[in-house]
């Protein structure tokens, strides 16, 4: 065996799921098929509930000054995200270049392999192990893994090698994505409809005016590169009548609304994250959130499995539980696509949808979706209401010290909270010493609902077992989550 984990793709999912693997002491190979990272950048910012993992893991302040917005929309329809009872907002101008950046250095420095100028060209799952086909700057050779994980986009050499099935739609129309110097244009942040199709305008960093232009009725069309900068002008004056043609381009795409989704996120030894298992309209930028998020769900589990300390069957809850995430992702993008880019016969559903936002149950649902925060795993029967949800960030007085949920999730590990100082609790949990961490403190800022005494946080930030309120007794969560106890 070369190395225990092979990624395909350095995104950001890729590289996401090298850091957490490599935080549980994982080796791991990423393979990339570009000798560079291209600056390009498709998505656009994070949602509130990836905010919330990088905080987790220590990220955000590599960033720098991040600006963040409490103002989202829904297919086009302002909503207010401020209802949610996140601790973080949505950010809105960090490029994903920077992002790729960013979680580059980080998977780097903590000892990930990132092989840029390496394409994966065949794979063979033997059941023992996987056989990677690379062609790289010597030449074409085989590396041996463990597991293999695509994260390569939506055209995924992985899935397409392995034969995951990818059934949904095909687009039905193209837009454009221009990052431009050079031009002063309104900014339109949320888009706007117009008569002839929908425009969005927004700034980012360095002088750089971003737009996205839909041309009603302009079907898709098949290319092999990005648009000629003249398609791009001549369809935003027709739509606009402004004429933006001087401007100079600095990054140029085009992309449909085409709607797939794998119908299994793992097929033996190899499994797919990102766009490489779901495609869908870039509507809120949820796509890179959704994989950067299906990378920490599978990271502590890859790694357990690993390290064998957990059976490989605890990867079917991978599956179990990203597969109906991306469920309603592609349902809530669809949704989007058709009130946002279709004509003035959507507009009496968008007055509709307008004015059930105004209320704030509908306006808070809304946001929960599309920032990620409605998320709910099953974890086992119980009624206390964080059972199978993230954790929100609690601020916590370790007996005068000063800490928080989000700076205990930095290892990527197991947490047992116990905010009642018992020592039966933590009797019970010692068999998992080594898996594990164990804390007592009480919370200093944040509500803890109801009588809470203890909750049991995995790697990913979402609770497994709460006191009281949960089914299952303490023993049987850490098993199911965290392998049988060393004997």
């Amino acid at each position: 065996m070369d190395v225990p984990v092979v990624i395909a793709g350095a995104g950001p999912a890729g590289l996401m799921l090298a850091g957490e693997l490599r935080l549980a002491g994982i080796g791991v190979v990423v393979l990339e098929r570009l000798p560079a990272r291209t600056g390009e950048s498709r998505g656009l910012g994070f949602t509130a509930r990836t905010m919330e993992v990088f905080d987790q893991r220590g990220l955000l302040r590599r960033f720098g000054e991040v600006q963040t917005s409490d103002q989202g929309h829904f297919g086009g329809i302002p909503v207010d995200f401020g209802l949610l009872d996140g601790a973080h907002q949505a950010a809105k101008t960090i490029p994903q270049s920077a992002t790729e950046a960013v979680l580059e250095a980080w998977a780097g420095e903590l000892g990930a392999d990132i092989r840029r100028g390496h394409e994966l060209t065949g794979v063979r799952d033997d059941g023992d192990g996987v056989a990677v086909t690379v062609r790289g700057p010597a030449g074409e050779h085989v590396l041996r893994a463990g597991w293999l994980v695509g994260c390569d986009g939506g055209r995924s050499a992985v899935r397409k090698a392995v034969g995951f099935d990818f059934p949904g739609t095909a687009a039905t129309r193209e837009m454009f994505l221009a990052d431009l110097r050079g031009v002063e244009l309104e900014p339109r942040m949320i888009g706007e409809s117009l008569p002839g199709g929908m425009v969005m305008v927004g700034p980012l960093p360095g002088g750089v005016t971003r737009i996205i232009v839909c041309e009603r009725d302009a079907p898709p069309r098949r290319r092999t590169g990005p648009p000629p900068f003249h398609e791009v002008a001549d369809a935003w004056k027709r739509i606009t009548g402004i004429d933006i043609s001087a401007a100079e381009p600095v990054w140029l795409s085009a992309f449909g609304d085409a709607t797939r989704q794998v119908t299994e996120y793992r097929r033996g030894r190899v499994l797919l994250a990102g766009d490489a298992a779901h495609v869908h309209l870039p509507a809120g930028g949820q796509g890179m959130n959704a994989g950067i998020q299906d990378a920490v769900n599978l990271g502590w589990k890859l790694a357990a499995v690993v390290r064998g300390t957990a059976r490989a069957d605890l990867l079917d809850t991978y599956h179990g539980e990203r597969h109906p995430v991306g469920v309603r992702l592609l349902m809530n993008t669809r949704a989007q696509g058709l009130l946002f880019l279709n004509g003035a016969e959507m507009q009496p559903l968008r007055d509709v949808l307008a004015e059930l936002t105004g209320y704030p149950d509908v306006a808070r649902h809304l946001a929960a979706m599309v920032s990620g925060l409605e998320i709910a795993y099953d974890v086992g029967g119980g009624s206390h209401p964080w059972l199978g949800r993230r954790l929100p960030r609690l601020e916590l007085d370790r007996g005068g010290r000063p800490s928080s949920t989000a700076e205990l999730l930095r290892p990527a590990r197991g947490l047992l909270l116990d905010f009642a100082g018992s020592a039966a609790l933590r009797d019970r949990a010692a068999p998992w010493a080594g898996r594990i961490d164990v804390v007592t403190a009480r919370p200093a800022a944040g509500r803890v609902p109801g009588a809470t005494t203890a909750v049991l946080v995995r790697p990913d930030g979402h609770v497994a077992w709460a006191a009281p309120g949960t089914h299952a007794d303490l023993p049987m969560a850490l098993e199911r989550w965290f392998g049988p106890a060393p004997r």
